[in-house]
């Protein structure tokens, strides 16, 4: 459930389209115009003007991202989520208008209008996008460069960077803004959140919007989140009891040791088929070290595991159990066993 994220994709993009394509007369009121504010004291563009993108490319990329980012909504929280928004929307605001007036001053640059829409938050997300998300290398281009989990965001970003003249000001400004949030310099995560109270009237309005009907069937052991998860759970517990009745049968009719990691590559249309790789971790319990033969996963005589990438793993959010597991499984790839621990 993300509804912030949801009301974020959906109000803004519907407002937008109507504003480029049916209410073209009100734009003027949502142009982030600093020199309206400046000399005119009109404070409320510093609102209204970062609030609905009036290009629909800015619309458009700036979607994707959200879409994209609401992985920190279902980790951290609605509430957690919203104010780390609005913290940064606020932080970036009065940074904007202290660097155009920084540039007018000292460089005699005129920053008059400025890209409108709520951009600034956007940018900041890409601080906990950087910081928190493992990087996972997918495959390579040319042979030196690396496509991983997160080239698309970025790329995406750049995309929205160039597509205004003065988008640096409010990429630069955004991500300033980002750092000094996610790190709660001078405590600003006590300043700068969203109430309690506040939060209770958002669920209240907001959920019954934008959130979805439960399965009518739900699975023992719960559901993921997404399609892709629950498609993934199903094949997990498919592939966990095909891998039981292979193990019976290799005890019932012993043969030459087949090399662990070719009996469990599987490859589909180029993807690797993590669940056939070895067991899930999911529903493994320390006290279950004791279990059936047949789930104990490949033969004992696996190599050692590297302390220093159990570490990495470990500060991921990892458990030591599963990273060692991981990594035995993934012959010590770092990239291997990530993307396993990600899926399950």
């Amino acid at each position: 459930k993300a509804p912030v994220s949801k009301g974020l994709l959906l109000i803004p993009s519907a407002l937008a389209f109507l504003l480029t394509v049916v209410f073209p007369q009100y734009q003027t009121f949502f142009i982030y115009n600093l020199q309206a504010v400046r000399e005119e004291l009109q404070v409320w563009r510093l609102l209204c003007g970062r609030l609905i993108c009036l290009d629909l490319k800015d619309t458009f990329c700036s979607s994707l991202l959200i879409y994209n980012f609401r992985i920190f909504e279902r980790r951290y929280g609605s509430r957690k989520f919203a104010s780390f928004l609005l913290g940064v929307w606020i932080l970036s605001a009065l940074f904007d208008a202290l660097l155009a007036e920084a540039l007018r001053s000292v460089f005699g640059v005129k920053v008059d209008v400025l890209p409108s829409g709520p951009l600034g938050p956007v940018f900041a997300l890409f601080v906990p996008f950087f910081c928190s998300i493992p990087r996972v290398q997918v495959t390579q281009v040319l042979g030196q460069l690396a496509i991983t989990n997160k080239s698309l965001v970025y790329i995406l970003g750049l995309q929205l960077f160039t597509s205004s003249p003065f988008m640096w000001i409010i990429t630069l400004n955004g991500l300033v803004s980002g750092l000094l949030y996610h790190h709660n310099v001078l405590h600003m995560q006590r300043v700068v959140f969203v109430p309690g109270w506040l939060a209770h009237c958002g669920s209240f309005l907001l959920e019954p919007l934008f959130s979805t009907a439960e399965p009518t069937h739900e699975a023992v052991l719960g559901m993921g989140a997404t399609l892709d998860i629950q498609r993934q759970q199903r094949m997990d517990r498919l592939d966990q009891q095909m891998l039981l009745s292979q193990f019976t049968h290799m005890r019932r009719n012993p043969q030459p040791q087949v090399s662990y990691c070719r009996m469990s590559f599987i490859s589909q249309g180029g993807l690797m088929n993590w669940t056939r790789f070895f067991p899930s971790l999911r529903h493994r319990r320390p006290a279950n070290n004791q279990a059936q033969p047949a789930q104990q996963g490949p033969p004992n005589n696996l190599q050692e595991v590297s302390e220093e990438q159990v570490a990495r793993l470990m500060e991921m959010g990892f458990s030591r159990v599963d990273a060692m597991e991981a990594l035995r499984a993934s012959n010590n790839d770092i990239n291997m066993a990530t993307n396993f621990l990600l899926q399950h």
